[in-house]
């Protein structure tokens, strides 16, 4: 794995982890990928609120979002990007300066290590020692695995409300289907 300090930074499906690292007397980013690991001047926070708004979203209407469809509003789970399946959850309360956040889909399995903390074992099968007891990282876990599955089963319901409907059958284009003849564009 390399590190390199970035300037900008958009989590991706290959993002598995962003943890707080103090850099002088700032908190800056140690962003770990499935074959990747870099430093963002940014905070973890920071680093969500944007990458929600590149997925289209800001953080608070994400926030908003994980309310409304299962009821958490403190440490909530955060669905950056639905259509890439990009779920990621707190360790702490956000706004806690040593707030990690991880991927859903990167954790592999998580114990408890010798110190009271958790041991996460990530997909690529790299462990990190995290400060969070193991009820309290498997309840995490649990808030944003019934994120996504609430998530998708909207999605579901909606999908079967318009196939009964027959919404689906009448979404053919209205012009009359002809083949094109190119060459004549080209010879022109």
């Amino acid at each position: 794995m390399s590190e390199k300090i970035i300037e900008e930074f958009e989590i991706s499906p290959f993002t598995m982890a962003i943890l707080p690292i103090t850099y002088g007397s700032k908190i800056y980013s140690e962003i770990i990928e499935v074959d990747n690991r870099c430093i963002s001047p940014f905070k973890p926070l920071e680093i969500m609120k944007n990458s929600c708004e590149y997925y289209g979203a800001s953080y608070e209407g994400r926030k908003n979002g994980t309310r409304r469809l299962i009821g958490i509003t403190h440490k909530a789970p955060i669905m950056v990007d639905p259509y890439s399946s990009i779920y990621f959850f707190p360790t702490t309360s956000p706004m806690n300066p040593d707030c990690i956040w991880l991927s859903l889909n990167h954790v592999l399995h998580h114990e408890r290590s010798s110190s009271n903390n958790t041991l996460v074992t990530l997909r690529n099968k790299q462990t990190l020692e995290i400060p969070i007891s193991l009820s309290s990282f498997t309840n995490q876990l649990r808030r944003a695995s019934q994120l996504q599955i609430k998530y998708y089963q909207h999605i579901e319901n909606m999908d079967n409300k318009y196939k009964r409907t027959g919404f689906y059958l009448n979404m053919e284009a209205s012009e009359r289907k002809r083949e094109y003849d190119y060459k004549r564009f080209f010879e022109e």
